[in-house]
């Protein structure tokens, strides 16, 4: 009886590590973006999510003449915006005015993986963490 729960017991331990550990890859992947699209909208901001392990900005803005609907950006971890962009907690603000440059959803729905957003004041705050991550791993393999 033993003999038989030990390995009940590690193969649903082998299970669900490989579950896990397949959820993060794909929940870090960012496949879901289409990055070699930049789509601008002009908006303003309706929430901040400061939080890990994606911030995230609601935006009511619109492409062109559209009419203004919810979009929802997303960005890195609080860590990685304060660490390697312009980025602080209070960046940007519910009700601030802005221009959004960003990676769109590969399926069409409003949101994406935001680049760049242009404050009314003109101050621009970046995001293209691919880009800074692109920087480190070539300079990594040149040091090599």
């Amino acid at each position: 009886m033993k003999k038989s729960m030990k390995h009940l017991f590690l193969t649903l331990s082998m299970f669900l590590g490989v579950s896990q550990l397949q959820m993060a890859q794909a929940h870090h992947s960012t496949t879901m973006f289409d990055h070699a699209q930049s789509v601008t909208i002009t908006g303003v901001i309706k929430e901040v999510q400061w939080t890990n392990p994606h911030v995230a900005i609601f935006i009511s803005g619109a492409i062109k003449d559209e009419e203004p609907t919810v979009w929802l950006m997303e960005m890195t971890s609080p860590g990685n915006l304060t660490r390697v962009s312009n980025w602080t907690r209070n960046s940007a603000k519910v009700g601030d005015k802005v221009v959004v440059a960003f990676s769109p959803l590969r399926n069409g729905k409003k949101g994406g993986a935001l680049k760049k957003l242009t404050l009314e004041s003109g101050r621009v705050l970046t995001t293209d963490i691919r880009a800074q991550e692109a920087a480190n791993l070539d300079e990594a393999q040149g040091a090599k």
